[in-house]
Formats: C-alpha cells, structure tokens, sequence
C-alpha cells in the first residue's frame, strides 16, 4: 500500500507540473483545434455562430430566413456504413477478444469466472451508456461533466445528426451512440484482468458502476468533448466554442482513439485493484501459468481485427484519414509483436506465443492514441518501442510495484497508453510526417507545431488521466469492500471461481 500511495504521490507532481508548463507554453490556439482528436461530437447548425453552442450532437435545425435556401446536412450512406461495421468490430473486441484473451491466461478453474466477468461487464456499461453514460459524456455541460439533456437518449431520433472532424459532414446520431458505447463498454471490461482469480462477482459488478461514472465519463468528455467544426468561423468564434470544450481539449490533448481515456485510465485503476484487493494465494510459490495459449493466441487475433474499427472509425468517416488509422494500426501492432518477440528471444533464449500476443496487444495500445496523427513510419516507431518497453513493463516494473496484477494489465495498456500519448506529441509533428494539429479557421494545418510545446500536453493529459481514474478507484474499491467484501473466501479461491461463484465450469472431464 506505501507503494501505491507513493506513485499516487508521484503522479500528482507530474500531473501539477506539466499543467502549469502547459499553461505557459501552449494553450489551445483560438484558430486551431486538433484535425481529428478522437471521437466527438457537434450540434450542426447552417448558422452556428448566431447560435449558442449548447447540445452538441442534436437534429439538425431550419436555417435563418436569410440562408433557408442552404440545404441542411445529412448523413453520407458510405460514412454512415463504416461506422456501423467499426462498432460491430469494436464490439467483437470485448465478447469475444478480451474475454478470450483474458479466460486462456488464467486457470482452468477460472476459465468461465473471467469469460463471465467481461461479458456481464460489457452488458452492464452498456445499458448504463444509454441511461445517462453518452449525456454525461457528451453533451455541453463544464470542462469536466457534461449534462443530464439526453439521460435515456431523450431527444434523439433516426433524424438526429451528430457531427464528423470536416466541415458539414454529418454521421446518424443513434450509431454514433453505440460506437461511443462500445469504447465504455471494453475500457471497464479491460480492468478485469487486473485482478483475476479473486475477486467477488458481486464487487466486479459494484466497482464499475462507480469507476465508469465517476471516472470514464469525465475523462472521455475532458478529452473528447467538443462542439465540433462547423462554428470555427473566426478568431472570435473559435475562441467562445474552444471555451466549452472539456478540460484537456481545451489544452490541446492530442487522443485519437483513446490512450488516455480507455487505456491509462483503465490499466490505473487496474494496478490501484491489484494493490487493494490483494494478492492471489500462492502468488510467487506456485505456478500461475496460463492454461490455454491457444484462446489467449485467438483472443489477441480478434483483437486486432476489431481494433480496426476501434482505431480507423474514430475518424468517423470513411475518408483518408480514417485509412492511415487502418495502416498505422497495421503496421504498428506488428512491429509490436516481433519487437517484443526478438526482445524476449535474445533474453530468454526462445520466443513465444505469449510473447508475439502479448507484444501485438501492446502495440495495439501504442499506436491507438497516435493512429490519425502520425505518418507510417512514426507508427512502425511507435511499434517497435512498444513492443520493447511493454516487454520491460511486465517483467521489471511489475517487480518493481510488487503488484500481483494477475494479466499485466498495467505493464501493457498503462506503460503502453502512456509511451504512445507522448510519442503522439513527437511523430504528429508534419515535420516527421505527421498531420500536426488543423486550423478550422483557416481551414488548413497550423504553421507553429511545436514537439516540445505538445509533449508538455500530451504529459498534462497523461497526468491527469492517471491521477483522476486512481483517486476514484481508490475510492471505489474502498466502498465496495466496505458494504460487499472485494475478495471471495480462501477456501473458493483454491477451489476456484467457476464453481464456488457460478457453480459451473468451463471444462468436463
């Protein structure tokens, strides 16, 4: 526990820190506004500096007498398809990716506990997405929360629009929603692994209630909330709009898929679980190997397979932007998986199938943050550094923290999600072949891109993802254990969690 107090202690410093750095060095330009920061949302409006920049993402509105001759946007058929098949792929990633990765690392006798868990998980945050999850998320409220406007998607029709990163190009509402949805869903379901093996069901269920209110949320509409492009017509404009924002918009984070918001947010208050749930009996004197390699190895191929739509729909249109996400999370995730692989080679003297998914999965995470952003040759960087300093995260950093986080949860999405929001910050420079940020006042990138200035940003944004999600996990799992219990009893652990918490099990002799 003085461990975790102590890198609580530390990320609080580094988060102070690099907002005030931020703060002198770079704050969001009035005319600019990162191209392609990650999924968000806008009112669209024919007319949207007349007009107040309240309810993004709403139907769209009759023109003013003056422009009624203006047609009102409407959805493309092509952008709308993409999405629709990007969140069944996202979708895919938890039931069955995850869960398939997650169920082959552990036990046999946990087998069907973890396939559990993720699936009841991602079914929960689900139905809670819709209940207030997306109005919380993404409507105009503070820098940190938005409104309860569309708690139970009130307001929203197969007419509503939500807006695109380009001028007056529209997506339906309702699968921007699910889209949306499916991210909150995985990001709680990632968590799990963390502490596998021993956890009550019951305090599973509990502990993303809370952590998905009071962390996912204000995270996702810190970094994604926007009111979208369409009223950055002047200076003036830019500025008023830029000032409704959420908190780490507003200073220029660049996230394009969620490094920040789904990976170091979940990996934190997965290694804050680890600490305070306890490690599992016989941790460092009996063997915890995996049992099934083979679903691990089929979990992490479905994983990237679906992490496509993860990456390459954030750009919410099917346009070129959308098609160097798809490379970069290509050719990212497989300079991961033979970095790692080579690295654990020369180390250990043989390669493994563990080694090449677990190396994937991390350059998965890397690239994520980075996917629009970065040229190709940034992301294969981005990969191969992933694939090296994951491999460090799971072995040195883990002893160093002295956590039993059962399925490195930390050691691959945390030191993942971390080095690929700061790596963010270096490879968007256009001069190392990046996008750089988009000026939509001027309609084109900014001429100032400064690597420094960014990194102070994107270290800002890591900060406070990391000092955020572990101050409410923290206190999340303090009431779980104080009204429910978090750990399951010592004779059902030894059992096992299939049967003494489900009273079934995964095989049959």
């Amino acid at each position: 526990m003085k461990k975790l107090f102590a890198a609580l202690l530390a990320a609080v410093a580094v988060s102070f820190a690099g907002g005030a750095l931020a703060d002198d060095k770079q704050d969001v330009a009035v005319t600019a506004a990162p191209a392609v920061t990650a999924p968000a949302d806008a009112k669209v409006e024919v007319n949207p500096v007349a007009a107040p920049a309240a309810l993004p993402v709403a139907a769209v509105e009759a023109a003013p007498a003056a422009e009624a001759a203006a047609p009102a946007p409407v959805p493309n058929k092509g952008d709308n398809a993409w999405l629709f098949i990007a969140t069944a792929l996202v979708i895919m990633m938890a039931v069955p990716g995850l869960a398939l990765f997650y169920g082959g690392l552990v036990r046999a006798k946990n087998m069907l506990s973890v396939l559990l868990q993720v699936f009841a998980v991602f079914s929960l945050i689900s139905v809670l997405w819709v209940l207030y999850g997306y109005s919380i998320a993404f409507t105009e409220g503070s820098a940190f929360f938005g409104s309860l406007d569309k708690v139970l998607l009130k307001g929203i029709t197969p007419d509503s629009v939500a807006a695109t990163f380009s001028k007056g190009v529209v997506i339906s509402e309702f699968i921007y929603v699910a889209f949306q949805g499916a991210f909150a869903a995985i990001t709680v379901a990632l968590i799990l692994g963390a502490f596998a093996e021993r956890i009550k069901f019951s305090a599973v269920l509990l502990f993303s209630v809370l952590w998905f209110t009071f962390s996912y949320l204000p995270i996702a509409h810190m970094v994604w909330y926007w009111a979208g492009p369409d009223g950055y017509v002047s200076a003036d404009a830019a500025d008023k709009l830029n000032a409704t924002a959420g908190f780490l918009f507003q200073k220029g984070a660049l996230d394009f898929a969620g490094g920040t918001v789904v990976h170091i947010n979940a990996a934190v208050a997965g290694l804050v679980g680890a600490f305070m749930v306890g490690k599992r009996i016989g941790f460092g004197r009996e063997s915890f190997a995996p049992h099934s390699l083979t679903l691990t190895i089929v979990g992490a191929s479905l994983l990237w397979v679906g992490w496509f739509g993860f990456n390459a729909g954030s750009a919410l249109e099917a346009n070129g932007t959308a098609a160097l996400a798809f490379v970069n999370t290509w050719v990212a995730t497989a300079a991961a998986a033979m970095s790692w692989l080579i690295a654990e080679w020369i180390i250990k003297g043989k390669p493994s199938g563990l080694g090449a998914a677990s190396g994937a999965v991390a350059g998965m995470v890397a690239i994520t943050p980075a996917a629009g952003f970065v040229g190709v040759v940034g992301a294969i960087v981005i990969g191969l550094l992933a694939g090296m300093v994951c491999l460090w995260g799971v072995n040195g950093l883990k002893r160093l923290l002295g956590a039993d986080d059962s399925l490195d949860v930390f050691g691959v999405h945390g030191v993942g999600g971390i080095l690929g929001a700061i790596l963010t910050g270096v490879f968007a420079s256009p001069s190392l072949g990046g996008s750089g940020v988009w000026d939509y006042v001027a309609n084109k990138a900014s001429d100032t891109y400064s690597i420094s200035d960014q990194v102070i940003v994107q270290l800002t944004a890591v900060g406070t993802t990391v000092v955020w999600s572990a101050v409410v996990a923290f206190i999340a799992f303090k009431l779980v254990d104080m009204f429910i219990g978090l750990r399951v009893p010592e004779d059902e652990e030894r059992e096992g969690l299939d049967i003494t918490s489900h009273g079934e099990s995964a095989y049959h002799n």
